[in-house]
């Protein structure tokens, strides 16, 4: 937790929910263990969505949908979500839940490795929302930074990794130091790359908003 947990607690008590089916599949996902975005950043992404009214938006990282779901009651009808998936076994669940919501026809979900799917991704996209395997954040930039189209937004979930990216490498379990290394370097080069406009806020597990700048 790196916000007081208190916090957390009393503003996430003010929260309206979502839809009803939203609500059951948050539940349903808490039962089953599958990480999905948490409570402050729904909140965030709700606001941030309706303020930029994205027509094209990317996810690396589906999970069963939720957060694709998400993002899709509050963009216009004319918003379409091309979302990235490897994990065999919710590719299925994602898809039907999709059809469940209704939302087929404005969701794409993409089956296999994202570093090798965004390779052959073309076009642009004016909202990219990344929530995949956190280690592989700064391998998928320059793919991300290649299909985010000028004006763009670009979202990074967990990047604080729980307050260890403030930690020394040493104090750092073992395990977790590849990904730690990597997420450090992941926000410097967010935070000092000439094409992105970069802020990183302590909400949830940590996140960044990046813009694309016109070029000079």
């Amino acid at each position: 937790m790196i916000v007081d947990e208190r916090m957390v607690t009393y503003i996430n008590s003010l929260d309206v929910g979502n839809t009803p089916f939203l609500d059951e599949l948050e539940r349903q996902a808490c039962e089953d263990y599958v990480p999905i975005i948490r409570r402050e950043m729904q909140s965030f992404l709700k606001v941030l969505l309706t303020v930029h009214r994205p027509k094209k938006i990317l996810e690396v990282g589906t999970a069963v949908g939720f957060s694709t779901l998400l993002m899709s009651e509050y963009t216009g009808e004319d918003c379409h979500i091309t979302t990235i998936e490897k994990y065999e076994k919710r590719i299925p669940i994602a898809r039907e839940n999709f059809k469940k919501a209704g939302r087929e026809d404005r969701i794409t979900l993409l089956e296999g490795d994202a570093m090798e799917i965004l390779k052959e991704l073309q076009g642009s996209f004016d909202f990219i929302f990344m929530d995949a395997a956190k280690g592989q954040y700064i391998h998928f930039l320059p793919e991300v930074l290649r299909l985010l189209g000028t004006g763009g937004i670009l979202v990074s979930d967990n990047v604080l990794q729980d307050g260890d990216i403030i930690e020394s490498r040493f104090a750092v379990e073992r395990r977790n130091r590849t990904i730690y290394k990597r997420m450090r370097d992941y926000l410097y080069e967010l935070k000092h790359n000439e094409q992105l406009l970069t802020t990183i806020i302590p909400i949830g597990d940590g996140a960044t908003v990046s813009i694309k700048r016109e070029r000079a």
